[in-house]
């Protein structure tokens, strides 16, 4: 697939043809080529793959104004069991549904998605401050967690938050939690809506930085902001050993449950936590809309994040199972009944489908947690087009039990 790489962008409808082989950063690289007031809202790694980020329901920093890349696909080209080569209208509401957010792989092949493209200002404002547990990173945190929903849809504010050495204690490790902005505005009065609503963060003009929504892609992937923007055609990703988990927040976590939390981390000293900020237009939208369900009732999302270098099974375990550890830890605070996942983190730890017998049964088990009440009608729709479970992985949609 991953030559099938043509991007169409066609400003004048306001629209885009990408093909599933194509990277994110060729999508808003090919989108700044024609427009500087427009781009699209998927997410912050250039390198991800079209296909999988967007058949899962992708994500990025313009969500709270945009909503996922779900919500802005508005035509696909789809092979069926068959061999057969569909567009919306040929393959029907049913599956058009289900290739936007249910993972397109247990259904057909997605060759290509159209996209609406969405209009950004021309001038935008980053920011990247961190701070830690000494720099009263918890009253931070805490005033975030109570307002970091209801900013206005323009502003969206990540906090990753990670293990370093103290900086006032020698032989001591401490937490640091760094928020990262992105702003559909100028710093003024991105500065005002800081200010007012997480004073403790003390955000100055001078921590921002003003510029154009494809230079913000650079920021917001570590590259520097004033690099050549071609970068962006780079495909090759960071090679490194990995394990993504995630959850859901409904409620803030009592400030003892912050410091709790923070101690474990150091404990533990390798795994970082990503708070993604929901609310705006993600509460908006039904959770039936598209496969994806986590709409309402969200605080944030957490993304749990390990990284390693060592080859080998036995630094496999080590670091898997300190993620294991620190989800652990957190399930007080997060959604219950079902333990809500993310299916774009593909997390094998919730359940593994054999694609025997029982396989309805173990694709329940991490389907209600990827999909909540829409598991069931991705399973019938599964059924119909699919019968013989010929697209099928460890984690696929099961067919209805005979």
């Amino acid at each position: 697939m991953f030559n099938l790489r043509a991007i169409d962008v066609d400003i004048s409808t306001e629209t885009a043809w990408v093909q599933s082989g194509a990277t994110l950063g060729e999508l808003y690289y090919r989108i700044s080529e024609k427009s500087n007031v427009h781009g699209f809202p998927a997410g912050v790694c250039p390198t991800v793959g079209v296909g999988g980020h967007f058949g899962g329901g992708g994500y990025g920093n313009m969500m709270r104004k945009f909503g996922l890349t779900v919500d802005n696909i508005v035509d696909a080209y789809f092979i069926d069991v068959n061999s057969r080569l569909h567009d919306r209208k040929s393959m029907g509401e049913d599956i058009f549904w289900a290739i936007r957010g249910g993972g397109p792989a247990s259904f057909g092949v997605v060759l290509a998605y159209k996209i609406n493209l969405v209009r950004v200002p021309e001038t935008v404002t980053v920011f990247s401050v961190a701070k830690t547990l000494e720099e009263n990173a918890t009253d931070i945190v805490d005033q975030w967690q109570h307002v970091a929903s209801k900013l206005p849809n323009d502003l969206f504010i990540r906090l990753v938050i990670d293990v370093v050495n103290s900086s006032t204690q020698v032989d001591k490790k401490t937490v640091r939690v760094t928020f990262l902005s992105l702003f559909l505005g100028d710093s003024k009065r991105l500065v005002s809506i800081v200010k007012e609503n997480i004073p403790a963060l003390g955000l100055s003009e001078s921590d921002c930085i003003e510029t154009s929504w494809i230079q913000s892609v650079l920021f917001w992937t570590n590259i520097a902001i004033d690099s050549p923007t071609d970068v962006l055609l780079n495909r090759t990703p960071s090679l490194v050993y990995l394990k993504r988990k995630s959850d859901y927040v409904k409620e803030p976590i009592p400030r003892a449950g912050l410091e709790w939390i923070w101690q474990r981390m150091i404990e533990l000293q390798v795994p970082q936590l990503i708070f993604n900020p929901y609310g705006g237009k993600m509460g908006e939208i039904a959770a039936t809309a598209t496969p994806f369900p986590h709409r309402a009732g969200n605080l944030w999302k957490i993304q749990y994040v390990t990284n390693w270098n060592q080859g080998g099974v036995e630094a496999a375990n080590y670091y898997i199972g300190l993620t294991r550890k620190l989800y652990g830890y957190m399930t007080p605070f997060v959604s219950k009944n079902p333990r809500e996942a993310f299916l774009n983190y593909r997390d094998i730890d919730l359940g593994v489908n054999h694609n025997g017998r029982q396989s309805y049964a173990e694709g329940r088990v991490y389907g209600i947690k990827y999909f909540k009440a829409n598991f069931n009608r991705l399973v019938h729709i599964k059924t119909k087009v699919d019968p013989s479970n010929f697209f099928r992985n460890e984690q696929s949609i099961p067919t209805l039990p005979y």
